[in-house]
């Protein structure tokens, strides 16, 4: 795998970003939870090209997404439902449904797949988009490592109102008691299902954003040049662009 630098940039790049995207891109390569390397690396693939997908701009143009009916652009050899996850939360993420959930779990799908999924997309595309800021090319997509999935699932996982079981907010013990320190939101929650892609989640966030014990202190500024004020307007900013929920 050839190793991600940033040192070539036209601004100063912190080693932690280079650092954080290496442990990512040779955890992608690799089996997970639930997925071959094969099928994560597939997965990254699918989220750039659904940027050039016509059902999806097709999609994103109507009214409704369900008005429109076609197959998706694919660029891999992935199942026709993996790849409708992929497209659908990176093009228009803001109008998915609990229908559609419902009609994506009947495909067969596990619910495990799909937040392995998720995690996947989250990660590689904060990835992508640091990169198209900072304007350097795309990192290449490591070759996929062989090997089956480990089969884990948390033993605690239930029903707390969301789509999918979900990690209580206080995990203090087990296997997972090292997920997040104290309390936790949905929003870190929402991966539970699948505490390595916490794990990965969490591990991102400290070079893109903060070390997860540290957000709830709001007088605490993040490593960098902009303060806590700056990094939290520009969060709600691009936050409300993509339509995100929270």
């Amino acid at each position: 795998m050839n190793e991600i630098s940033y040192r070539d940039a036209a601004y100063p790049i912190r080693e932690d970003f280079a650092a954080s995207h290496n442990r990512y891109w040779k955890r992608l390569a690799a089996p997970g939870n639930w997925l071959t390397g094969a099928e994560r690396v597939n997965v990254a693939n699918e989220v750039r090209r659904a940027r050039q997908c016509d059902l999806c701009r097709r999609r994103k143009e109507a009214l409704s997404p369900y008005q429109v009916d076609g197959a998706h652009d694919a660029a891999t050899g992935l199942s026709d439902v993996m790849v409708e996850v992929v497209h659908r939360v990176v093009t228009d993420s803001a109008r998915l449904t609990k229908t559609w959930f419902d009609g994506i779990m009947q495909q067969g799908l596990s619910e495990e797949q799909y937040v392995e999924i998720i995690g996947t997309i989250v990660s590689v595309f904060s990835i992508d988009e640091f990169c198209r800021g900072v304007d350097v090319p795309l990192n290449e997509l490591p070759e996929p490592q062989p090997g089956e999935p480990s089969g884990y699932r948390p033993a605690d996982v239930s029903d707390h109102g969301a789509w999918l079981p979900i990690l209580p907010p206080v995990v203090d013990e087990g296997p997972e008691a090292d997920l997040w320190q104290a309390r936790s939101g949905y929003v870190i929650r929402a991966l539970s299902l699948v505490p390595d892609e916490v794990r990965t989640l969490m591990d991102l966030l400290k070079s893109h954003y903060l070390n997860s014990d540290e957000i709830w202190n709001v007088t605490h500024s993040p490593q960098g040049t902009l303060s806590r004020i700056q990094t939290e307007v520009v969060a709600a900013r691009v936050s409300a662009l993509n339509g995100c929920f929270y």
